[in-house]
């Protein structure tokens, strides 16, 4: 089944990096997007703030990462956990649009 996102926003809320119990980098963050769409014909601004988690080599690529970088984020939605069904993007592809001089940038390898 289908299940891909790709994103554009701000980073507002960026947690310290910390590690899984297999020592995998794990960093959470809060992005909020704000933009205008077309919906039935109309175009209407857009708001929303989604939850995020990187792993791996992205982890470490937001760990140099401040509050109020725009970045476009990809990647899948999963349930925040077993108890909470809101919905999480898990990041396999992040890139820094502004705010890191030289456009650092990182992609899971598959």
């Amino acid at each position: 089944m289908l299940n891909t996102l790709q994103i554009v926003g701000r980073l507002i809320e960026l947690s310290p990096m910390r590690y899984t119990p297999a020592g995998v980098p794990m960093s959470g963050f809060v992005l909020g997007h704000e933009s205008r769409q077309i919906e039935n014909g109309i175009e209407r601004s857009v708001m929303c703030e989604l939850q995020a988690v990187a792993l791996g080599e992205m982890a470490k690529a937001l760990s140099a990462a401040v509050a109020g970088m725009k970045v476009e984020a990809a990647g899948f939605l999963a349930a925040k956990n077993q108890r909470s069904k809101m919905p999480v993007l898990h990041v396999t592809n992040i890139k820094f649009v502004e705010g890191i001089e030289n456009g650092l940038q990182a992609e899971e390898k598959r």
